[in-house]
């Protein structure tokens, strides 16, 4: 199973303002690094807690159906299915009907169950399920307690901003950031 992002959020969770606030910074000369620090805390939490904080479109592609039915989407919550395509031995795509199916969007992982289950004829990645996933559209819809856990993240990597490369982000993690997002954690067993 492979997961791939088709639809980055449109905004972040975090605005320049109240990152600038939270970091007590009076002007705008490091708002480029901001936005970057901001993405790169987004995406970490979303990586340890696998939430989609906002939403954003996914691919799952799968060589076959679950046996059970049931199909699980690791990236949630799930809005909605767009689109559930199967490709024959050919490589030929079509469409399969949504018509009927039943949706946990909700549960962790979430679930989908499709009345007619896809039987592809290609081998390797034959089928290919679109949904949208998010916890909602603006970072309104964010709890504070993970818009709180990623301005303390942000506050760190500013504060070694120049000792590590962009690209080796993030590099810190701030005490006390585990503890806030422990509730939006799954447990593993």
């Amino acid at each position: 199973m492979t997961y791939i992002l088709t639809a980055q959020p449109a905004v972040e969770p975090l605005t320049l303002v109240e990152t600038r606030t939270h970091l007590k910074l009076d002007t705008e000369e490091e708002d480029a690094l901001l936005l970057g620090l901001i993405a790169a805390a987004r995406e970490h939490l979303e990586r340890e807690t696998g939430l989609s904080l906002l939403t954003q479109g996914w691919r799952l592609c799968l060589d076959r159906w679950p046996d059970d039915g049931i199909l699980t989407l690791a990236h949630g919550p799930v809005r909605r299915v767009t689109s559930v395509v199967v490709y024959d031995g050919e490589g030929m795509a079509q469409a399969v009907s949504l018509d009927g199916h039943l949706l946990d969007g909700a549960a962790r992982p979430a679930r989908l169950w499709l009345r007619d289950v896809p039987q592809p004829g290609q081998a390797l990645n034959g089928i290919e399920v679109d949904f949208e996933a998010g916890l909602g559209d603006t970072g309104a819809e964010v709890p504070d307690t993970l818009k709180r856990a990623m301005l303390q993240h942000v506050a760190a990597m500013f504060a070694f901003r120049g000792v590590l490369p962009a690209e080796a982000q993030p590099a810190v993690v701030p005490p006390g950031y585990d503890r806030l997002i422990a509730p939006y954690c799954r447990r593993r067993l």
